[in-house]
């Protein structure tokens, strides 16, 4: 791949994670393409093991994402770039570890993601604005998450 920006190429393994695999890198609303990049691998991780498997993959992706958006912001100089998506990915996928394993309801679950992840109630605001860093960008999601989290749950008694 030949991408490169600010000293980074689009080969390094930093470059993939951050960007979930060029997800972040399409036009237009790159969080909005990294939640929507989350969809399939959460339901085929559901699929396979259950929402505890999807817990402990976010809680993987957020590790590997602390380092690629460490790794990312470092090379670019850019304090949150709009390209790194992972953290919209481990999110989204806290999100629909409450989700029933059904197309609706992982667009409910996307939906509630996406408001609280562009909304930024506090604490979501606090840590944007003050936590820098690989664990700044991380962070932030991961806080909206937990509001979605709670929909999703309040969704997911509904639904029964």
């Amino acid at each position: 791949m030949s991408y490169r920006r600010d000293g980074i190429t689009a080969g390094h393994p930093a470059t993939l994670a951050a960007t979930w695999f060029g997800a972040g890198l399409l036009p237009r609303a790159p969080g909005t393409w990294g939640s929507a990049a989350a969809l399939p691998f959460a339901w085929v991780l559901v699929w396979a093991g259950g929402p505890r498997l999807l817990l402990a993959a976010a809680a993987a992706c957020f590790l590997v994402g602390w380092w690629a958006a460490a790794v990312y912001v470092r090379r670019t100089g850019v304090d949150d770039p709009g390209e790194v998506v992972i953290d919209e990915v481990a999110g989204q996928w806290l999100v629909l570890a409450a989700a029933p394993l059904h197309p609706l309801a992982y667009l409910v679950g996307f939906a509630l993601f996406r408001l609280f992840d562009v909304w930024k109630p506090w604490p979501v605001s606090w840590a944007d604005r003050t936590i820098g860093g690989g664990l700044g960008v991380m962070v932030d999601d991961i806080l909206a998450a937990l509001y979605g989290l709670l929909g999703m749950a309040a969704f997911a008694v509904w639904w029964e």
